[in-house]
């Protein structure tokens, strides 16, 4: 079959289902507008859009968002109509709809059939929009506004065949009457590399040499910033540090925002949070405190086998691959009690849960295990089972995905 993959920045969650689907005789390609991929990927021919104009300056603030995902679907859908006139037909769309790129690619094709990644809904109650009082929402249009958000999903509802979510809490944020289509099949961690390692070793400052029998917190973002709870984090490091006077604190995170608005002035969470305690945490203490930017995969996994407690913290908003990456490499997980996490970490079982705002709280549960080594030991090695018998790619999420593939093309 012929197989057409959507994804702004491709490969994203397809990474492995779309080399498989490859290995199995089916003919793949790839639209997107990463420029980094070139023509191939892993064998996969990638075509390249590019969206010929920006959103217009000082439009109706509720309709920015709606525009932008027309603008980026138009440029999908002038891209399909130079790949059909050269004889171009897929069996098969398969699209994270999320940025509004298969917006109208049925009125390209319309006999392919189309399955959607449907990632998150946006809800005015119970999920990101109302969760942080630190951060509320002071117009009372924003209601109207996320429901103009909402709507370029509702249209594409109505072309899609099927969809498929990460989470059975992700997929319960979508509507019902699009909900029975949805799937819920997690992308996949390869769970036979992402493992625990004794023998790990890390060197941080160019010169200092961490192992398994050094005191390590870790915290991973993709960007530091509030949906992931930074701000909470970076509030218990005084304490933290004061309290393990031997911890070093390792943090992965960029500089920009992933999720949710940007500060003023130019400014970022990132050195907002820092300059906030820094004048609580002396100059000794604060050099055990590392901020280590985005960094390699090839490192990242050495960094969560070297953690001696992980700690997880996000919104009511989409779970993160590296929480799963954890809870494979056998962490010690100390999670915000958010329903993200009910489904994955059970408290006392597979990991701690802890109120997202209690400080105090987080930090006396991180300083329980590190005291308390067979207790790491129990819930890492509980983490880890959970992580193989749920969401291992070749065994459980692979095969998951390949049947629903099969759904759609017969």
């Amino acid at each position: 079959m012929k197989i057409l993959f959507i994804h702004q920045w491709f490969p994203g969650q397809f990474r492995h289902l779309a080399p498989f689907l490859l290995s199995k005789g089916h003919t793949l390609f790839a639209m997107s507008m990463n420029p980094s991929l070139g023509n191939k990927w892993q064998g996969i021919e990638i075509i390249q859009y590019k969206a010929e104009r920006f959103s217009t300056p000082n439009i109706h603030p509720w309709v920015t968002d709606f525009e932008t995902k027309i603008i980026r679907g138009e440029a999908c859908f002038r891209k399909a109509i130079v790949m059909r006139k050269e004889g171009f037909y897929p069996d098969l769309i398969i699209a994270h709809h999320g940025w509004g790129e298969s917006l109208f690619l049925k009125e390209v094709w319309p006999k392919a059939k189309l399955g959607i990644y449907c990632e998150f809904f946006y809800l005015n109650n119970g999920a990101d929009t109302d969760f942080d009082p630190e951060f509320p929402v002071l117009d009372v249009g924003n209601v109207c506004r996320l429901r103009l958000k909402n709507l370029q999903h509702l249209l594409q509802f109505e072309d899609a065949d099927a969809g498929i979510s990460p989470t059975h809490w992700q997929a319960s944020t979508f509507p019902e009457s699009f909900r029975s289509k949805i799937s819920v099949i997690h992308d996949g961690i390869d769970t036979q590399k992402v493992i625990p390692n004794k023998n790990v070793q890390m060197t941080i400052n160019q010169n200092h040499v961490l192992t398994k029998n050094d005191e390590v917190i870790t915290f991973v973002n993709r960007n530091l910033e509030p949906y992931r709870g930074y701000h909470i984090f970076m509030r218990s490091l005084p304490e933290l540090l004061k309290r393990r006077p031997k911890a070093r604190i390792l943090i992965v995170g960029g500089d920009d925002v992933s999720y949710g608005t940007r500060p003023e002035n130019g400014e970022t969470w990132k050195n907002i949070f820092a300059a906030e305690v820094r004048p609580h945490i002396d100059s000794v203490d604060w050099g055990r405190v590392h901020f280590l930017g985005n960094i390699e995969y090839k490192k990242f996994l050495p960094l969560l086998q070297l953690s001696t407690v992980h700690i997880y913290l996000t919104y009511p908003f989409v779970l993160s691959w590296s929480l799963i990456e954890a809870m494979s490499c056998g962490c010690a997980i100390v999670a915000s009690d958010t329903k993200p996490l009910h489904e994955v970490i059970a408290n006392n079982q597979t990991g701690k849960l802890v109120n997202f705002f209690d400080i105090e709280n987080l930090v006396n549960q991180v300083c329980h295990l590190l005291d308390s080594p067979e207790d790491r030991e129990r819930l890492g090695n509980n983490a880890r089972d959970y992580a193989k018998e749920n969401y291992d790619l070749k065994n459980i999420c692979l095969p998951k995905q390949i049947e629903w593939v099969e759904r759609l093309l017969n």
